[in-house]
């Protein structure tokens, strides 16, 4: 008998079973590995991986900076917050300063003394004109000693290195010594700025004009607390420093010239290689770590100086104390002022020219100079 031919449009029936055997071979095709859903979970041992084919976390990224970098980003943030902080420590100052001069004690004593001392009656007046080049010359040299020094004390991998040949006393067990590039330079303007500071000392003293930064008198001491006294309250003194400088003043200079200078030279000198490194008994007298101690807060009094003195020889009358330092007269005109323009733009020039590019032939013609 014919059997009848299927049904296309309705609901067809399939064999027993025929569902899920269909089914299940559709799973084992896609997916071999899947757990059976109605079979009980089997908690599998976990897959051993090599250590190779470990999924490694990506690092932070900060971790993929240099070290220097991370170390210069440290330094900007302290500079920030240090400047915070002695923004607010002035504000401090000039406020504690004022309470105290509005007092009729206060007011007594800056009566009594103000502020200045008189000089010996064979001082000379005026500013020379070899004072002036001084003045100049210790400024540009200590600016660029001060940069190469920061750069020799925060660098860590230097750019360049250079090596003296093996003739003179920069040596270590009998072969050349090798610094980098910014210690070279920073002891060759150590050197010039010693020289200057020697020629600086001998006519200071040949021309009369150490009576002016020479204290002379045990009232300079009173004078200066109330020389002090008037700055913080900003109040200025009275003074005419083509004449005299205030006691404050003289103390100040005092210090610069005969005491930090030489503490720089002296401790400049023990942690270079000119050291003799073979007296030992000289050593122990001065050891390496003192001069190291000392070397760098007496850079720090140097900026903070250079910074103070800039700050109050513009507010107190820029014109008039340009004109004493740079134009070699005691008058309110433009002269001074444009002297000490061009003298900042030199600087300036010899800040940026101090690069590897500039000063490597230069290096080169003292000894060798490579990576």
């Amino acid at each position: 008998m014919t059997q009848p031919p299927a049904r296309t449009g309705g609901r067809q029936g399939l064999p027993r079973g025929g569902a899920a055997q269909t089914a299940a071979a559709q799973t084992s095709t896609v997916d071999a590995s899947a757990p059976d859903a109605h079979a009980p979970t089997v908690a599998s041992p976990a897959p051993v991986v090599a250590e190779s084919q470990r999924i490694q976390k990506p690092a932070p990224a900060a971790d993929t900076r240099s070290k220097e970098e991370l170390a210069r980003s440290k330094r900007r943030r302290g500079y920030v917050f240090g400047a915070v902080c002695l923004v607010v420590l002035a504000a401090i100052v000039v406020l504690i300063a004022r309470l105290l001069v509005s007092t009729s004690a206060v007011q007594d004593f800056l009566v009594t003394y103000p502020g200045q001392t008189p000089l010996p009656a064979a001082a000379p007046v005026g500013i020379p004109v070899w004072l002036e080049w001084q003045h100049f010359l210790n400024a540009f040299f200590l600016v660029l000693i001060i940069r190469s020094g920061w750069l020799v004390r925060t660098t860590l991998r230097p750019p360049a290195s250079w090596t003296r040949n093996n003739t003179g006393l920069i040596k270590t067990k009998g072969k050349p010594k090798r610094i980098s590039l910014d210690l070279w330079f920073h002891l060759t303007m150590d050197s010039f700025w010693f020289l200057n500071g020697i020629i600086f000392v001998v006519l200071l003293f040949s021309t009369g004009q150490w009576m002016r930064i020479v204290p002379t008198s045990w009232a300079i001491f009173p004078n200066t607390v109330s020389a002090a006294l008037q700055y913080a309250s900003l109040q200025w003194p009275t003074e005419d420093g083509w004449v005299n400088y205030n006691s404050l003043q003289v103390l100040t200079y005092f210090a610069t010239v005969f005491l930090a200078a030489p503490l720089a030279a002296i401790t400049g000198i023990r942690m270079s290689g000119a050291w003799p490194s073979k007296a030992k008994r000289l050593n122990r007298i001065y050891p390496l770590e003192v001069a190291r101690a000392i070397h760098f807060p007496v850079m720090l009094y140097f900026v903070v100086f250079v910074i103070i003195h800039v700050t109050l020889v513009l507010a107190t009358g820029a014109l008039r104390n340009l004109n004493h330092m740079y134009g070699g007269q005691d008058a309110v005109n433009w002269w001074g002022f444009g002297i000490f323009v061009v003298s900042l733009l030199v600087t300036a020039g010899a800040v940026v020219a101090a690069r590897p590019l500039v000063l490597a032939p230069i290096a080169g013609l003292m000894g060798k100079v490579g990576r």
